[in-house]
């Protein structure tokens, strides 16, 4: 099949209300992570690995901790018109008002995809910790025919209500879409599960300026989960693809494949941070194959004076007097 023209808007405006006070100063996308990382880098990570590389990366929320680390941390070469990876903070175009959702953030910068003009445009969020191969997504969506293609993968039932829950046919057609039920539906045949978004959508272009200029005449929350899906699943093709079946090189044996972790709370932020330690970690961050790429640190090292550590990670400038890890 011939490379399909794909450009990727990142919703990175979120606020985190539930990670302060770490997002106090700072959008969520911007939180570091791992001792080196920001949450952003993940998402940026896959689709440099994978090969895309147009980018609009969309802020708003306390957004100048985040613009500083794109703008040091990932800076492609000039060279080739279509790869870039900007910042578009909100420029009001379409009148005095901020993003009023996530499919209004992509709305208020149709002309960035009209002057673009791919064939595809993925919209990912920036809050998640995973790697992803997102041609594998693409390759899908290509085969099915599909207007839209939804990420999910499946969850326990209990934590389902925080997602958009799905129910698909046996081909990954879907057949409803409910962002977080108070009741969700389980999965036929495993009833202590559900399948639900991961927030990563792929859309064909015209679906999409079509989807958006609808929402845009209605008064709704201007949400992809919310209204934008649910919207479109009666009537276009949509299909989920299974995150479970994605692939990426260099997993270790002991890994969790593919792994994805949404860290929106603090528990599930120290959780995620958990699974990076050990010998064998649930999530290696050492993987050449498939590296999560951030910008250059400018500081000193760790330093210890004395203390007693065991299974820990040390961020670089980190300064450790008579402490105890464990």
């Amino acid at each position: 099949m011939p490379r399909e023209r794909i450009l990727a808007m990142i919703l990175a405006g979120g606020m985190g209300k539930r990670l302060y006070p770490l997002t106090r100063d700072r959008s969520k996308p911007a939180v570091p992570f791992g001792g080196l990382y920001r949450i952003v880098d993940f998402v940026l990570s896959n689709f440099v690995n994978s090969g895309i590389l147009s980018l609009y990366v969309l802020v708003q929320y306390k957004s100048q901790s985040l613009i500083e680390h794109l703008r040091t941390a990932w800076r492609p070469g000039g060279l080739i018109p279509d790869h870039f990876i900007n910042v578009v903070p909100p420029q009001m175009r379409l009148g005095e008002m901020w993003y009023r959702g996530n499919a209004d953030a992509v709305l208020q910068n149709l002309h960035l995809i009209d002057d673009f003009y791919p064939d595809l445009v993925a919209v990912f969020g920036a809050d998640h910790i995973y790697r992803m191969d997102v041609n594998q997504m693409v390759a899908f969506h290509q085969e099915r025919g599909a207007d839209v293609t939804v990420a999910a993968r499946p969850v326990p039932l209990a934590e389902a209500g925080e997602f958009g829950v799905l129910e698909m046919d046996g081909d990954g057609r879907v057949l409803n879409f409910v962002e977080k039920p108070s009741a969700p539906r389980s999965l036929p045949g495993d009833p202590g599960r559900a399948y639900v978004s991961m927030g990563n959508y792929l859309f064909r272009r015209e679906t999409l300026v079509e989807a958006l200029l609808a929402d845009a005449r209605r008064d709704t929350d201007h949400d992809f989960g919310k209204t934008i899906i649910p919207d479109l699943f009666p009537r276009a093709r949509v299909f989920a693809y299974d995150f479970q079946r994605n692939e990426v090189p260099g997993l270790k044996p002991y890994e969790e494949a593919p792994y994805w972790r949404d860290v929106g709370t603090l528990e599930a932020y120290w959780r995620a941070h958990m699974d990076l330690l050990g010998e064998e970690p649930r999530f290696d961050l050492d993987n050449r194959h498939w590296p999560i790429r951030t910008g250059p640190y400018q500081g000193p090292p760790a330093r210890i004076v004395a203390g007693d550590f065991e299974n820990a990670e040390i961020g670089a400038g980190s300064l450790l007097k008579r402490a105890t890890i464990r």
